[in-house]
């Protein structure tokens, strides 16, 4: 389970500090090299993901086939059949390859993956074990974290770093949203489609209806 010290008394959805930290810059396929392969396959205890557009992201998997290419999903079965805690923070509906990738994995389907989707998540994060942080523009997509070729991917940068003090407040404001701690007062609650906090997990495939539309 991700660690979480909560300062009391501070706003998580609209704060400002001066952060002096070290940290790793990264762009291009430093991305992909650094945030899945060196961050995400490497979770021993839990995997938070915040991210606007959820879509298929190809990985190397050794072992599958000539090219040893295979969805992120199944790294994320694997890691959950570790005991990994896998949750995914999203603004729009997973694709239609995502979600087909994620029902081929029953465990993933009855909770193994917990989801929550958020209209007002813009944030862009990947939390590794309560101790590791990107922080950065790219989406959990093929183009902005995946394999592409350095001629297709997407112009994205970041920065990945261990600060406590980043961790902690970029790890309160997600678990923030993910308890459905702002829906009662916020705007969007009539077109959004999973208001209140996080309860369990249904298959996105299953979740893929139209939300009302905006006034």
């Amino acid at each position: 389970m991700a660690r979480i010290r909560r300062a009391r008394g501070l706003d998580l959805f609209d704060q400002s500090f001066d952060a002096t930290f070290r940290g790793k810059f990264v762009s291009g396929r430093v991305l992909y090299d650094e945030v899945i392969a060196g961050g995400l396959a490497r979770a021993r205890e839990s995997v938070w993901i915040a991210t606007a557009n959820v879509k298929e992201l190809f990985i190397e998997r050794p072992g599958l086939g000539r090219r040893g290419v295979g969805s992120v999903v199944g790294l994320l079965a694997d890691l959950h059949a570790r005991g990994v805690e896998l949750k995914l923070l999203h603004a729009e509906l997973p694709s239609r390859r995502f979600r087909a990738a994620f029902d081929r994995h029953p465990a993933l389907v009855k909770g193994g993956l917990q989801m929550k989707q958020c209209p007002r998540v813009h944030m862009k994060a990947v939390i590794v074990d309560g101790a590791w942080l990107y922080l950065g523009s790219a989406n959990f997509t093929g183009a902005g974290l995946g394999m592409k070729g350095d001629d297709k991917r997407n112009f994205e940068l970041g920065f990945i770093t261990e600060d406590f003090e980043l961790l902690d407040r970029v790890q309160a404001m997600f678990d923030g949203v993910w308890r459905g701690q702002p829906c009662a007062s916020c705007k969007l609650r009539e077109v959004c489609p999973d208001p209140g906090g996080y309860v369990s997990a249904p298959s996105p495939a299953a979740a893929a209806k139209p939300a009302p539309a905006r006034r």
